[in-house]
């Protein structure tokens, strides 16, 4: 009995000398508390899946028995509703950038809704602002929410098809857009930004869910469909995969699995999907297939013989989700004895693993974002307008500024000329939302001098026009660069340094470049906004014009956020994320893999145009102080450089500083650098800030074929602080130690 009592005490609380009436609350209380919990354990569900205290596993066993197997063949699809038994999943929608639910390629959706549009994943990269990165993808996430749960819209969906985890390995590749750059490291850490943000921080339930694309190595467009793309194993595990493998470890638990071979095998039907993605790393939900790889596998791979035993081979090797008709090839694999019933059940297990995170298998209240429907439709609000103006703006890179030519003063400019074939259009790309309005280079220009400053517009096209326009105005901005989608059909793209889905560029030079020279002639006060998606090797515009800028594509603000820039509004901060060469001849061939032949910042030859990381400030900044908190790196450990970073202009700006570090004794063919390291800061005038950069030992790895394993060296590291990978400020060496 003595020992009863001591377990109450030590269950509920004891008060030992509580007065008669907060005795009698306390036991009413406790009474209450234990008809709670008693009502609570009777509550009865029609299946036991529908419980949402019961482990998922065994939720799962409990779907699974009781489907038919016409619906678990149908689950294979992209939304594993089961109507019969109260099942509510939900499908993919495209979000690179914001929900996309319109656009250009609309994709057959049926419904329009407008949302919150971003600049491209590579312009959101080029910010170097994991966490503003995030804020874009939660916005993202809320607007998914808000669409597929109010009354006005159900419509939509909450697996998000973001980010794209590939790696712009050559700047020919026609889809460079969608991806954050040729960095695997940098890459992973956007990409976990871009995750945690699509996913939220609640500890039960994902806002969306985030299938990141494609894997694997798919950063070649032409032949896409039938091409293989062949490396060493250390590349896969340094390289191609680290962002992926980074995804998963934020928390994603989707992906599709690319078009093409990797040395030889289809990505679809490849071993490493079960044995590396799900069996090591732990991805245990939604595997798909990209639209149509079903039906290549064997009409453009001759994989198989046919749609039967791709459809069989397909869902052993891990694929639990079909973008093609697939019900008539697995029925038939099924006939055939090339697959088993059990090995349907064996994957879309985690199909449903998805759902429940997303909250859909359980009652709304219990759901905290179930609630998301209510209200203004959020891409209307102060706050998201005010987002995308913000990351625009930090999205812009700086290229040139000669004799601090940029910004120009607004206060004494009487006529500006406003020249290129796009500049009064924000141009969306293939995978982009529809805004709720835009403002284009143009709006912007306008709209930051009004109506005392003539603001004249051409796009370029009539030579008299120019003539006219440039000679007349006190300078000249010109808007140039690629149309996101080539202004032409599937697999069309008439201009050759153009490039989208489905066609790589052939060129790397800048067509506009010869309207460049003559505006230049006629009108030396001109500055060049290369609005584009990809690099541009525009050597005579970086030796002749005065100041360049470069952003990105698509953004509903490009115009607000490009004319803060160019009247000094805003101080630009904003870094390359790839390395843009001089001429193709600098690029080795384009299917070569291999990126030790010359590719990236870590293995190129030459001198490059701009380097990675590469962006200029109207200010100055200066670093000192470099600080290591040791000079031994322990394996299990990690090392804390700290620098003081002062601002020496008359303006704020953002420096971001980045360490590079380079192994200076490994037995194996290491990079020149590899970034390990980066912040952002803002700084005022005159203001110092001291910066701490981590590198941590499990990130100097290599993988060893031999062993199969990451293998730590005990070497001597070269640790590089600066404001790019060709601007070094300060170096020193460490020694990694047992």
């Amino acid at each position: 009995m003595h020992n009863r009592n001591l377990s109450i005490k030590k269950s509920v609380g004891y008060i030992p000398a509580a007065k008669p009436g907060v005795v009698a609350i306390f036991f009413i209380t406790l009474l209450l508390s234990f008809s709670f919990l008693f009502s609570s354990a009777q509550t009865t569900y029609q299946y036991p899946f529908q419980n949402p205290a019961l482990n998922t596993e065994k939720r799962i066993d409990n779907i699974i028995s009781l489907l038919t197997t016409d619906e678990k063949i149908a689950c294979l699809g992209t939304n594993p509703s089961v109507p019969r038994l109260g099942i509510k999943g939900t499908g993919h929608i495209e979000g690179l950038h914001g929900v996309a639910l319109g656009g250009p390629g609309n994709w057959g959706r049926r419904k329009l809704v407008t949302t919150t549009t971003f600049p491209q994943s590579y312009g959101l990269a080029e910010t170097w602002d994991t966490a503003l990165v995030s804020r874009v993808a939660a916005t993202e996430a809320h607007e998914a929410r808000y669409i597929f749960q109010t009354e006005k819209y159900k419509t939509g969906a909450l697996v998000v098809r973001a980010p794209n985890a590939d790696l712009g390995r050559d700047p020919r590749w026609g889809r460079t857009e969608e991806c954050y750059g040729e960095d695997a490291w940098f890459n992973g850490c956007m990409t976990q930004a871009y995750v945690r943000g699509l996913q939220g921080n609640d500890p039960k339930y994902w806002m969306t869910a985030s299938l990141m694309k494609h894997f694997l190595a798919n950063s070649n467009e032409n032949d896409r469909v039938r091409s293989t793309s062949d490396f060493d194993e250390r590349l896969f595990r340094e390289y191609y995969s680290l962002p992926f493998k980074m995804g998963i470890d934020a928390g994603s638990r989707a992906f599709m699995a690319a078009y093409n071979k990797y040395n030889g095998i289809p990505m679809t039907v490849h071993p490493i999907l079960k044995e590396i993605a799900i069996n090591e790393w732990g991805q245990n939900g939604i595997i798909c297939t990209d639209g149509g790889a079903l039906g290549l596998l064997w009409k453009e791979h001759k994989y198989y013989p046919d749609s039967a035993w791709a459809a069989a081979a397909a869902v052993k090797a891990g694929i639990n989700q079909f973008l093609d008709r697939h019900t008539n090839p697995i029925k038939k694999a099924l006939k055939d004895g090339l697959l088993k019933e059990s090995d349907i059940d064996e994957v879309i297990r985690g199909d449903f693993r998805v759902m429940i995170k997303l909250g859909l298998l359980d009652p709304p209240e219990m759901v905290p974002y179930a609630s998301i429907k209510d209200g203004e439709e959020p891409w209307l609000g102060t706050t998201n307008k005010e987002l995308v103006k913000e990351v625009t703006r930090k999205s812009i890179v700086l290229l040139k500024n000669a004799d601090n030519f940029l910004p120009l003063d607004k206060n004494r400019i009487k006529s500006i000329a406003v020249i290129g074939p796009y500049a009064n259009q924000v141009l969306l790309d293939w995978y982009s939302g529809t805004p709720p309005y835009t403002i284009s280079s143009l709006d912007g220009i306008k709209n930051k001098l009004g109506s005392n400053v003539l603001v004249q517009f051409t796009t370029g096209r009539d030579a008299d026009s120019v003539k006219a326009l440039a000679l007349s105005s006190d300078y000249v901005i010109m808007v140039v660069g690629n149309h996101t989608w080539c202004n032409a059909g599937w697999e069309q793209c008439p201009t050759p340094s153009d490039g989208k889905e489905a066609v790589d560029r052939k060129a790397i030079y800048l067509e506009q470049e010869e309207l460049i020279k003559e505006v230049y002639r006629l009108n030396p006060k001109t500055v060049v906004v290369l609005r584009a998606s990809f690099p541009y090797a525009i050597t005579w515009t970086q030796h002749n014009i005065p100041a360049i800028i470069h952003l990105t594509n698509n953004s509903q603000e490009e115009g607000t956020a490009l004319a803060d820039v160019l009247f000094g509004e805003y101080n630009p901060g904003g870094r390359l994320v790839q390395t843009w060469p001089r001429s193709m001849e600098q690029l080795p061939p384009m299917m070569d893999y291999n990126i030790r032949n010359g590719r990236t910042y870590m293995y190129f030859k030459g001198e490059p145009l701009y380097p990675f990381g590469y962006g200029l400030s109207y200010t100055s900044f200066t670093y000192a102080n470099f600080k290591l908190n040791s000079k031994t790196l322990p394996s299990n450990g990690e090392i804390l450089l700290s620098a003081d970073i002062t601002n020496t202009g008359k303006i704020s700006g953002d420096e971001v500083i980045q360490l590079y570090i380079q192994h200076l004794h490994s037995i194996v063919d290491r990079p020149h650098k590899e970034l390990k390291a980066f912040q952002r800061t803002s700084l005022k005038p005159g203001e110092k800030k001291t910066v701490q950069l981590k590198v941590k030992a499990v990130d100097l790895r290599y993988w060893d074929e031999n062993t199969h394993r990451y293998i730590l060296e005990f070497d001597k590291i070269k640790l590089m602080v600066g404001n790019s990978s060709a601007d070094i400020k300060f170096q020193d060496v460490l020694d990694v130690i047992k």
